[in-house]
């Protein structure tokens, strides 16, 4: 019998199709000299190029491959909570299917889960347009207001955590930009560590200043509601016989 899975790898992929053979391997290498059981899941989110079918050729060559089809494009972050629910490792990983995160820092990520909970990457030497750089800083500085946390880099998609961290989480459209600051608000310890950042090289991005600003002063709304109104576990007691 296998050993039971203790990582997964979620990847929400969209329109990605030059990218998934390189990346599957590059988190095989990254990975392999663990010794720990693991998967990559790719969710396609409806893809119209040839994603879907170099995921299957993928598949094919390593079973430790896997890869899961929206019936229709639902976005990003409903990509990432098929893939939270289709696994049931206890170690999960997050990456962009861009190739902009580098694997090779996933086992520095793992290793700190020996004293946290939830390790996100913050991007070092980011290969964005200067415009997309100021746009998550002015995003950092709203946060620190409406939210009251002050994560430097809540936008990379590169992050290692224990499921038990996601206990009390929902899904909602925008989830995955807030997932450090949701599972910190409900008890997690939360560390940023500095990863590698590259430059895209094949694709093409998704997302621009335009289509995320709307979503995601909105966003802050309903969090910051949500913050001040969460319920958070209370200690308590029981009658002894």
């Amino acid at each position: 019998m296998p050993a039971p899975l203790e990582i997964s790898v979620i990847v929400p992929v969209f329109n990605e199709a030059e990218n998934i053979a390189p990346l599957a391997r590059e988190i095989l290498t990254a990975l392999s000299p663990l010794n720990r059981p693991f998967e990559i899941v790719f969710v396609d989110d409806a893809s119209t190029d040839g994603t879907w079918t170099n995921l299957a050729a993928e598949r094919a060559k390593d079973l430790r491959v896997r890869g899961l089809r929206h019936a229709r494009n639902a976005g990003q972050s409903a990509a990432v909570w098929t893939g939270l629910q289709a696994t049931t490792a206890p170690i999960l990983c997050t990456l962009d299917g861009d190739r902009q995160n580098d694997p090779a820092d996933l086992p520095r990520l793992l290793a700190e889960l020996s004293s946290c909970d939830f390790a996100c990457g913050a991007r070092v030497n980011r290969q964005d347009t200067f415009v997309r750089r100021a746009s998550s800083s002015v995003a950092r500085a709203a946060r620190r207001f409406m939210l009251g946390v002050d994560f430097a880099d809540t936008g990379c998609a590169l992050r290692v955590f224990k499921r038990s961290s996601l206990d009390g989480l929902f899904p909602f459209n925008g989830l995955h930009r807030f997932l450090p600051v949701l599972v910190h608000g409900g008890g997690a310890k939360v560390r940023e560590i500095p990863v590698n950042h590259r430059p895209r090289v094949a694709g093409v991005s998704k997302y621009g200043v335009w289509n995320r600003l709307g979503r995601g002063v909105a966003d802050l709304f309903a969090l910051a509601w949500y913050q001040r109104r969460r319920l958070r576990p209370v200690p308590f007691t029981e009658t002894q016989p």
